[in-house]
């Protein structure tokens, strides 16, 4: 029995949520996402609380992926009203970004810069030369628009250049001993 599956979403003032079928959709002030739900699970929504069941409550597996969607749900939610943001930091001489409309232009050491195309729905930006905060209304955009840029040029356990999250911590290793 998942205890994350047996609690309520509220759905906040500012938010509306429509079921229609499989498929949930809610719209907020940042923006309208939907998630199809998966056949084995019942998602209702009364007077403002949404509640997660499975249809089948003895089948573990039910419970998990009841669990899942809830969770799922209740990031949309979060994400239409506040949405989701992660701040990346560039280390290493020469390491600059530079937002240009759609496009990110990352100066990573080599001997070309990196182009990348920013998807729809998320937006980028570069507070300093060595900053850049990806943010959307979408929880799983937002992480993998990030892991996409931290991908170019992680960062090297010897001296930590690289484009690492504003949180991270690097181990450093011990450089060759003469």
């Amino acid at each position: 029995m998942s205890r994350i599956a047996k609690a309520p979403i509220q759905i906040a003032a500012t938010a509306t949520l429509t079921i229609n079928g499989d498929v949930v959709t809610i719209k907020g002030p940042k923006g309208e996402l939907s998630l199809t739900i998966h056949q084995d699970i019942k998602v209702e929504l009364n007077e403002g609380v949404v509640t997660v069941q499975p249809n089948d409550e003895n089948c573990k597996k039910s419970w998990a992926l009841a669990g899942t969607m809830r969770a799922l749900i209740n990031n949309m939610h979060t994400g239409v009203i506040e949405g989701f943001s992660k701040k990346l930091t560039l280390i290493g001489v020469g390491y600059r970004a530079k937002s240009k409309g759609k496009v990110l232009e990352l100066s990573l050491g080599f001997s070309h810069p990196v182009e990348y195309q920013v998807p729809e729905g998320v937006t980028i930006e570069t507070p300093s030369q060595t900053e850049i905060i990806v943010s959307s209304a979408d929880k799983q955009q937002v992480g993998q628009v990030a892991a996409k840029i931290r991908a170019y040029r992680p960062p090297e356990p010897y001296k930590g250049k690289g484009v690492r999250y504003s949180d991270e911590e690097v181990v450093r290793k011990e450089a060759k001993k003469k």
